[in-house]
């Protein structure tokens, strides 16, 4: 039984506690807020807790996404639409899709904890880089969703990030790689030009490297290892090896296919 079955029928062995456990837990009418003493730091996920991992990973995914789109004083029809894609791409059921939009609603809450949902997600993360950084890339587009970011989404992105103990030139390069993949999947790939012209399906040369976190100036042997990085980071059974919910391995599979796209550009504008 996967990690949303066992709580939807009430048959988890694992609780989640804390202010995470709280918030879900008045979305589904369970109780799952039982405290924060009994969190683990262990780097081996135990039994059980790859399930609590992912419960956690969904709950502070779509109630901080709400909290960041309500930042700016609203939350445009652009961000919500975001909101809902991501629920697309993970082809939430009615359930799951019920509680990802009242836990982004619980998000945009003026109570919102942030700094404890934070401190606990990383702490029920067990610090581990790669699934924090997915979090990251997708608070990134939510808030990328109308096109640019205002100054106070940019301050709290990077507080967002303090808390995580993602450092600002991370921060940057992640920002970089998402603006890339936004316009290469927003049109920049095809659309542009005249009525009956080629459509060139790949990303452009620029975005390429933007989806890559790479320049045109560094080396073969640089952007090899940048991208052989990039398919590590992101490789679907890793993440949700890792603790990434199930549903979320449609979006780290399409993240692998655009950065072998880009790859795959790049390469052929340098000859391999």
């Amino acid at each position: 039984m996967s990690w949303w079955g066992k709580l939807a029928g009430g048959a988890f062995g694992f609780m989640l506690g804390g202010p995470l456990g709280a918030m879900l837990g008045a979305v589904l009418g369970h109780n799952l807020d039982r405290g924060m003493a009994g969190f683990k730091q262990e780097e081996e996920l135990e039994p059980g807790e790859r399930e609590r991992v992912q419960t956690a990973f969904f709950t502070a995914t779509f109630s901080v996404m709400g909290h960041l789109a309500k930042t700016d004083g609203r939350v445009s029809e652009k961000e919500i639409i975001l909101a809902r894609s991501v629920m697309d791409q993970m082809a939430l059921s009615p359930e799951m899709r019920d509680a990802a939009m009242k836990l982004f609603n619980e998000g945009k809450s003026g109570d919102f904890p942030l700094d404890d949902v934070l401190e606990q997600f990383r702490r029920e993360c067990h610090r581990r880089r790669t699934l924090i950084q997915m979090f990251m890339e997708i608070q990134l587009q939510a808030a990328y969703a109308d096109g640019q970011i205002t100054t106070v989404e940019e301050q709290l992105l990077l507080d967002i990030c303090g808390k995580l103990g993602i450092p600002e030139f991370l921060f940057r390069g992640l920002e970089r790689m998402i603006q890339a993949e936004l316009h290469f999947a927003g049109g920049g790939r095809a659309g542009g030009g005249p009525r009956g012209a080629p459509v060139d399906t790949g990303p452009s040369l620029d975005d390429a490297y933007g989806i890559l976190n790479v320049s045109s100036n560094d080396s073969d042997a640089e952007v090899k290892k940048a991208y052989r990085r990039q398919l590590s980071q992101h490789h679907p059974d890793k993440l949700v090896a890792k603790g990434l919910p199930e549903e979320m391995m449609k979006l780290a599979a399409t993240k692998t296919h655009e950065i072998r796209q880009a790859y795959e550009r790049v390469g052929s504008a340098r000859g391999w």
